[in-house]
């Protein structure tokens, strides 16, 4: 099980390589979603996400960084993500 201050670790760690700036990241309760990405730039992470393997929640955290620069699930947003997954 990964612990709060590792997932935190690996948001900022993942992001300096996306070249990606959250404002602010948390860990809480969600009932509905793995995380989160609010519009002023924070990223809210689901604390069940701790409990999953790394290759999905670095996944996860790929996706909620890459909603900082495209807010969108388009085309472009698509292959972006597709492109991080295989090199990051």
């Amino acid at each position: 099980m990964m612990k709060p201050e590792e997932l935190k670790a690996l948001v900022y760690q993942l992001a300096k390589s996306m070249d990606a700036s959250p404002k602010e990241v948390q860990i809480r309760d969600m009932k509905h979603k793995w995380a989160s990405c609010s519009a002023k730039g924070r990223l809210t992470f689901s604390r069940d996400l701790l409990s999953q393997d790394f290759g999905f929640i670095k996944e996860v955290v790929l996706h909620e960084l890459l909603h900082l620069k495209i807010p969108n699930h388009g085309k472009l947003f698509k292959l972006l993500l597709k492109s991080y997954k295989e090199t990051l």
